[in-house]
């Protein structure tokens, strides 16, 4: 997470926040929440400083209203970036983690932190996600102290979250123009559109980078349904333990050492038995015939 460090000499007075999202539908780059918080004092002076839902600005005009809030003493933010590739580890993890989930985790973090300086919150607006009243039950819950609104198009509605809306939007924004591309040796371009799934551009995009054995850079959320569409008919991986599963061969006079000779717990699985047994072995150690030792 990203944020002013030091606690605003203000931050002893009661102070209400506001907290939105950019990027929560696109399958390629970060999601970002933001946050924007400040005394209840300076509330009524929020609405001359010309705050709107981002989407309804030109990008010009919200990075120059981006680096106005930063010079306002009055105000404070902070932002939480999440990534491509944990977006789509968190949602194709075996305990998976929705998106609505990971959203109210990322909101309630940013409040945490904001606690942590030692800002004393009180009120705190939110564009819900997900049914209104069951988000501020949760958010109750978490936080007792602190009277929550949470409502749809709370980024039109009230100033401090339209703040909130710019910081999560100029964010996401720098972030994609700055992305660094983590694949070497591939020729990748930087024109794919709005990066939602229905922009021609990015269908286009996606086409052009794809590949059939590792699928996408990792600029993409593999876990969007628009991944799998693109991906039809591509390589199939087949691991070895499942092939030695289904059909009973391995050489069992080799064996790996198993981990609960080590102290750890016996596998519980039949796949995981095969792979600690040495008949799901990759080829690269069984041609190099490289073994496990115990002992140096």
């Amino acid at each position: 997470m990203e944020s002013e460090s030091l606690t605003p000499e203000w931050g002893s007075q009661p102070c209400i926040m506001g907290i939105d999202e950019a990027g929560r539908g696109p399958v390629l780059g970060p999601m970002v929440y933001g946050c924007l918080y400040c005394p209840i004092s300076y509330q009524s002076s929020l609405a001359s400083l010309h705050f709107a839902d981002s989407k309804t600005l030109k990008e010009e005009k919200r990075e120059e209203l981006y680096e106005n809030l930063k010079l306002d003493k009055s105000l404070g933010w902070a932002v939480d970036v999440i990534g491509p590739r944990e977006l789509s580890a968190k949602m194709l993890a075996k305990n998976k983690i929705n998106l609505n989930d990971i959203s109210h985790n990322s909101a309630m973090g940013l409040i945490k932190q904001v606690l942590d300086m030692g800002v004393l919150l009180t009120e705190v607006y939110l564009d819900t996600v997900g049914d209104p009243e069951k988000y501020r039950i949760k958010l109750c819950e978490r936080f007792s102290s602190i009277k929550f609104v949470v409502s749809k198009k709370a980024d039109s509605l009230y100033p401090v979250v339209s703040g909130a809306s710019i910081v999560a939007k100029v964010t996401r924004d720098r972030a994609l123009r700055g992305w660094l591309i983590e694949e070497t040796g591939v020729d990748i371009n930087r024109k794919f559109g709005s990066g939602y799934p229905g922009d021609p551009e990015t269908k286009a995009w996606l086409e052009q980078h794809k590949t059939s054995v590792f699928g996408f850079p990792s600029l993409v959320r593999f876990s969007w349904g628009t991944c799998t569409t693109h991906l039809k008919g591509e390589v199939e991986v087949a691991w070895e333990s499942d092939e030695a599963e289904e059909s009973g061969k391995g050489n069992s006079s080799k064996r790996q050492a198993k981990l609960s000779r080590f102290g750890f717990t016996t596998c519980e699985s039949r796949s995981e038995e095969l792979e600690s047994s040495g008949k799901g072995r990759c080829k690269f150690f069984q041609a190099r015939k490289i073994q496990q030792i115990t002992q140096f």
